[in-house]
């Protein structure tokens, strides 16, 4: 019978074996697919696809791993960032004044988060329109790449 110490190590092994393969999946230019619902821009499944094209859905593990690794990347994070350069417009700042500390980092998360609350830019925080303009992206680049002649392959 295993020790809670072992189960631990156990749980660590495999988080650093997750980490390790998505780091190398990212690296070897992974594809992920992503099935979503055309008429509410909904997430119905993503499945990763391995060098020889076979597909799985990711476990929960493997899911957080691809999310923190893309968490500056996210539609949220890009919205947070014009909402806060139009905010920077407005003042006059330029670049070197809106550079951050790491101990100030945190608390212009929260200011911004806090103003875009109180502003009509939440709504477009709010999951479905964040999906809808997720699929409509999509499907406007899968246009522009069936216009000039085909998308690009991987």
């Amino acid at each position: 019978m295993g020790s809670q110490k072992d189960t631990r190590q156990q749980q660590g092994s495999e988080t650093e074996r997750l980490e390790s393969e998505g780091a190398a999946t990212a690296d070897q230019g992974g594809l992920v697919v992503v099935t979503m619902n055309a008429a509410t821009g909904s997430l119905v499944k993503i499945e990763t696809v391995e060098p020889n094209g076979a597909r799985h859905e990711p476990s929960a593990e493997e899911t957080q791993v691809l999310a923190r690794d893309r968490a500056k990347a996210s539609l949220e994070r890009v919205i947070e960032q014009a909402f806060e350069a139009g905010i920077a417009c407005v003042l006059g700042a330029s670049e070197e004044e809106l550079a951050e500390t790491e101990d100030y980092a945190d608390l212009r998360q929260l200011l911004l988060q806090s103003l875009i609350e109180q502003s009509a830019a939440r709504r477009l925080m709010g999951r479905e329109v964040l999906n809808r303009a997720i699929l409509g992206t999509i499907i406007s680049e899968a246009a522009a790449d069936a216009e000039a002649g085909g998308p690009v392959k991987h």
